[in-house]
């Protein structure tokens, strides 16, 4: 039993990334279990990048964290399903325990590889399913763009 307690915490230490926050200020309350970054955002968490101007974090009792809010020309690189993704929105919520992204006001969402490109003012992303929802504010419809390659070959007489 306790051997497989330290292949546990060896498997899950091996997994784990560093992430780096920088910003002009830094607020805690450990009480409230409540992190604040203001002002020129950046976080970095292995090949993922976000910038913001405002970033809170949310944590549980074992200050692991439970959610990043991230508020204020929101912009991200991020690499989700093995695919490479930018996205932008005035805010965006991510769930690290349900690994699932929110993008809210103004939201765009590209994908790199396929060039496929989305808009609204709520885009939803699940990480584990790789289940994406798109709603509008009534005011501009959710848009999508993508490339389809005409496979017709021209017919040689």
């Amino acid at each position: 039993m306790r051997l497989l307690s330290i292949l546990l915490i060896a498997v899950l230490w091996l997994n784990a990334q560093n992430v780096e926050i920088v910003a002009d200020n830094f607020f805690a309350d450990e009480k409230k279990q409540v992190t604040v970054f203001n002002g020129n955002v950046k976080i970095v968490k292995g090949k993922d990048k976000l910038f913001a101007n405002k970033l809170t974090i949310n944590f549980d009792k074992d200050r692991q964290p439970l959610k990043y809010i991230a508020v204020g020309d929101v912009k991200i690189n991020m690499i989700l399903n093995n695919k490479h993704y930018y996205g932008e929105a005035q805010t965006m919520i991510y769930d690290p325990v349900k690994a699932q992204y929110t993008f809210l006001k103004n939201a765009f969402l590209f994908e790199k590889e396929s060039d496929k490109k989305v808009y609204g003012d709520r885009i939803w992303v699940d990480q584990s399913s790789g289940r994406y929802e798109v709603d509008s504010d009534g005011k501009k419809p959710v848009k999508f763009i993508f490339k389809i390659e005409d496979n017709k070959k021209e017919k040689t007489k």
